[in-house]
C-alpha cells in the first residue's frame, strides 16, 4: 500500500456519512496483508514505526525552529482502545520540551462558569510546540450526549436539547478548528477504532494482572453497557466533523502495533506537508559565526 494511500485509507472524507462496521478495527486491512500474514505485517509495522519515530523527532526539532505552525493532535476513544500506550510509544523520540499531554477530566466550577470550548482554549499549544489532547471537547459530544444529565451541569441558556442543538455544538467546534488552522495550528484528529470484544479481552486482562487493578474501574464496565449508544454519537461526530482542513481518521486498535505504526506515519505525513525549514541567518550573523569559530579553532 502507498503512502498516499494509506492517509486516505484512513482519513474521513468531508460529508460522507459514517458507518463504523465498515471501518476494520483488526490489522488485516487488505488482502494484501491477509496475504502477508500476521508476522510479516508486523515485522514491516514496527521497522516502518522506527522510522517514522525518526522522522518525527526531526520534524518536531524543524517545527520548533521554523515557529510559524503548531500541531494539535486529538485522540478519542472508547475504553482501552489504547490511547495512553499509543501517545507514549509514538512520542518516545520527541523532545519533551517541545510537546505536552492533556488529559480531561470532569469540568471543575470555575470551567462551567465558561463555555463548553474555554477549557480547551487554554491548553493549546503555541508555534513550534506539538500538544496531544488525550480526550477532548469532542467529549461534549459524546458522554455528554450519551448522558444527557449532564448538560444540567453546564449552566446552559434555556432551550431545547434535541438533534438542533447537537448540530450546534459540531457547527462550533468545525469553526473553532478553522479558526485554529487559519492561524497555523495544524490539526489532527485520530478516532482509534477497538472492537467489543478486544475490549472485553483488555478488561479482563487488566483484572487478571494485579499490575494492572488500577487501570480498571467500575465506571469502564458500566460505560461498556451504552456500547450501542456510543458508536452512534461517534458515527454522528465523525460525520459532521471530518473536515478539509481538519480531518478525522478511523484507526483500527485491536492490534496495538498497528495502530502506533499507523498514527506515526499519519502524524510524520501531516508535517512533511507543511515544508518546514531551520531559518536562515542574515549575512551579518553569517559573519559573527565565522569570527567566532577561527577564534574557538586559534585558542
Amino acid at each position: 500500500m502507498s503512502k498516499k494511500n494509506l492517509v486516505e485509507r484512513f482519513q474521513i472524507q468531508p460529508g460522507k456519512r459514517v458507518r463504523l462496521k465498515d471501518h476494520e478495527t483488526t490489522w488485516a486491512q487488505t488482502d494484501e496483508l491477509k496475504q502477508l500474514g500476521k508476522d510479516t505485517a508486523k515485522e514491516r509495522a514496527t521497522s516502518s514505526l522506527e522510522q517514522n519515530l525518526e522522522a518525527l523527532a526531526e520534524a518536531q526539532q524543524r517545527l520548533y525552529a521554523d515557529d510559524r505552525y503548531a500541531l494539535l493532535v486529538v485522540f478519542q476513544a472508547l475504553d482501552a482502545a489504547g490511547k495512553d500506550g499509543t501517545i507514549r510509544h509514538v512520542m518516545s523520540g520527541v523532545n519533551p520540551q517541545g510537546c505536552q499531554v492533556f488529559s480531561f477530566k470532569q469540568p471543575s466550577a470555575e470551567e462551567l462558569d465558561h463555555n463548553f470550548l474555554w477549557r480547551y482554549m487554554r491548553c493549546l499549544p503555541e508555534r513550534g510546540r506539538i500538544g496531544i489532547f488525550n480526550r477532548s471537547y469532542y467529549e461534549e459530544v459524546l458522554v455528554v450526549k450519551v448522558h444527557p444529565e449532564i448538560l444540567e451541569k453546564q449552566k446552559l441558556p434555556p432551550g431545547k436539547r434535541g438533534k438542533a442543538f447537537w448540530e450546534q455544538r459540531y457547527e462550533d467546534m468545525n469553526a473553532f478548528e478553522h479558526h485554529l488552522v487559519r492561524n497555523g495550528t495544524i490539526v489532527l484528529k485520530f478516532f482509534l477504532h477497538v472492537s467489543k470484544s478486544e475490549q472485553k479481552k483488555r478488561f479482563l486482562e487488566r483484572l487478571a494482572d494485579p499490575d494492572k487493578h488500577w487501570k480498571f474501574s467500575a465506571a469502564d464496565l458500566a460505560e461498556r453497557q451504552h456500547w450501542n449508544d456510543y458508536v452512534d454519537a461517534y458515527e454522528d461526530m465523525l460525520s459532521a466533523t471530518s473536515t478539509t482542513w481538519a480531518p478525522w481518521y478511523v484507526v483500527p486498535a485491536d492490534s496495538k502495533w498497528a495502530t502506533r505504526a499507523i498514527v506515526a506515519h499519519l502524524l510524520v505525513a501531516a508535517l512533511k506537508q507543511l515544508d518546514l525549514r531551520y531559518p536562515e541567518l542574515p549575512e551579518d550573523q553569517r559573519q559573527s559565526l565565522l569570527v567566532a569559530r577561527r577564534q574557538l579553532e586559534n585558542e
